[in-house]
């Protein structure tokens, strides 16, 4: 999930495992062991010029079980050393850090699983991406209510017993909107696939998730041999059924998907994908259906998609340029949203 998210989890870890011992210090050293994986974004870069391979990398080795496990460790070791110094030491004890920052590493990909983005749990003996599909990586409610709590863990005294409760407030709180979230999924599922039912198409398989910052808006894509179908429900709507269902030609003959980089890029997207030309020569638009449109009515406003070019002997993509969505875009986003 967001960077946010991830840092109030591992703030929480901290509090749990060392809280008692060094007050607001464990929520701190919690946040950096929380926000270690996502560092994976900034060493892709550093380690590969190549956008896609870079951005392959990302929620690879560094959010793994294996790296939870090395992580803790190493990290754990470099906290003790530099903290149990002068008046604090004997303070805490190798073990506690080692178990401080192995809870706020490992839970990070944990929580990664529940988004649609795909966390490899199990690099490096496998690149199968998990993703659960029922949370956004950016939902203000789940974070918020857990960021008061931790918050409010801030003005006790260490050895004060509510700072434990607060805590735990705010992990039940987070983890019952979860569960929810999860039970919406089965819900929305059943929707999607007698819509599909519906308007007669037989899809191979299809695949559903929030949008943006919500879980009452959802987007679904389904696949048959020649086409995807993408459409949307809300909560608020006021029929058991979606409403349009855009047809999305698959367009992947445009380009041998056979080499290398574009092979990562049909991994990445798990072959939820179309492709079309752009008006430059030699360029293309890889848009990744997985992710819902801005614009429910507009493919071209789909949140994930990519300029994707030949250079220097190898595919390679333009780096995001973080545009807003257009007011209008947005506008027919937010009446969806309300069911209109």
């Amino acid at each position: 999930m967001d960077s946010l998210t991830q840092i109030v989890l591992g703030a929480a870890c901290g509090e749990i495992v060392l809280g008692k011992k060094i007050g607001n210090k464990a929520l701190l050293f919690g946040a950096i062991g929380g926000t270690i994986p996502d560092l994976d974004v900034f060493i892709g870069k550093l380690l590969y010029a190549n956008e896609i391979q870079a951005m392959a990398f990302h929620r690879g080795f560094m959010h793994s079980i294996l790296f939870a496990f090395i992580g803790a460790f190493i990290f754990g070791w470099i906290a003790y050393k530099l903290y149990n110094t002068g008046k604090r030491t004997q303070t805490t004890t190798q073990k506690d850090w080692i178990w401080l920052f192995f809870l706020s590493i490992f839970t990070h990909p944990i929580l990664d699983c529940f988004t649609p983005y795909g966390t490899q749990l199990f690099a490096p003996f496998s690149d199968y991406r998990i993703a659960f599909n029922n949370i956004s990586v950016v939902d203000p409610l789940y974070t918020l209510p857990f960021l008061i709590c931790v918050i409010v863990v801030l003005f006790f005294k260490r050895k004060n017993p509510k700072r434990l409760l607060w805590t735990k407030a705010g992990i039940y709180i987070s983890a019952t909107y979860m569960l929810f979230t999860i039970a919406n999924k089965f819900y929305m599922n059943s929707i999607f696939q007698n819509s599909f039912k519906k308007a007669n198409i037989a899809y191979i398989r299809f695949s559903s998730q929030p949008t943006i910052f919500n879980n009452i808006l959802w987007y679904a894509v389904a696949e048959d041999k020649n086409n995807y179908y993408a459409t949307f429900y809300s909560l608020f709507d006021s029929k058991n059924y979606t409403g349009k269902i855009l047809t999305i030609p698959k367009n992947h003959d445009l380009l041998n998907m056979e080499e290398e980089n574009l092979k990562i890029l049909t991994w990445f997207s798990n072959d939820y994908y179309n492709i079309y030309k752009k008006e430059k020569v030699g360029t293309y638009k890889y848009v990744d259906l997985r992710y819902p449109m801005i614009n429910p009515e507009d493919i071209n406003t789909s949140v994930f998609n990519f300029t994707i070019f030949f250079e220097n002997e190898e595919w390679d993509i333009l780096p995001f340029d973080g545009t807003p969505p257009n007011k209008e875009d947005f506008a027919k986003f937010t009446e969806r949203f309300w069911g209109i």
